[in-house]
């Protein structure tokens, strides 16, 4: 059910998103409690001559970058879960993109549930769905 984008400072290589996809999808099932079968990734790559930190590319700084967002029904994690999940996933860009710079971003957004959804329901009505069929069994 989450949506993951993630841009990195990095020419466009399939092999490259493969790994940081499957990196980030068994991470996000395995801290966040998110089915696989339902996580979309997506995986995008600016040059680092095109990504600025201080004013200064990385092309400059000579170290590599990323920001991924995810967005989550609310209140289907802890903060606990969500700090555990940032400073994981962070790690595991790491160990694939080093040098990596500091200024790199994890966003976990919280949807409200009558918000967000997939396949055309909301969250909040899959929520009532399965409360109204659990009451009649």
């Amino acid at each position: 059910m989450p949506i993951i984008n993630i841009k990195v400072s990095q020419a466009a290589s399939p092999a490259l998103a493969q790994q940081l996809s499957s990196a980030i999808l068994d991470l996000t099932e395995q801290l966040l409690g998110k089915p696989r079968h339902i996580t979309a990734i997506t995986v995008s790559f600016v040059p680092p001559e095109q990504w600025f930190i201080a004013g200064r590319s990385l092309a400059h700084w000579q170290q590599n970058s990323f920001y991924f967002d995810i967005k989550v029904t609310d209140s289907t994690n802890t903060k606990t879960e969500k700090a555990a999940y940032v400073a994981a996933c962070f790690a595991a860009m790491g160990k694939v993109l080093a040098p990596l710079h500091e200024e790199s971003y994890i966003f976990v957004h919280d949807v409200r549930a009558d918000a967000y959804g997939y396949s055309g329901l909301t969250q909040e009505y899959r929520y009532v769905a399965n409360q109204l069929k659990a009451a009649l069994n």
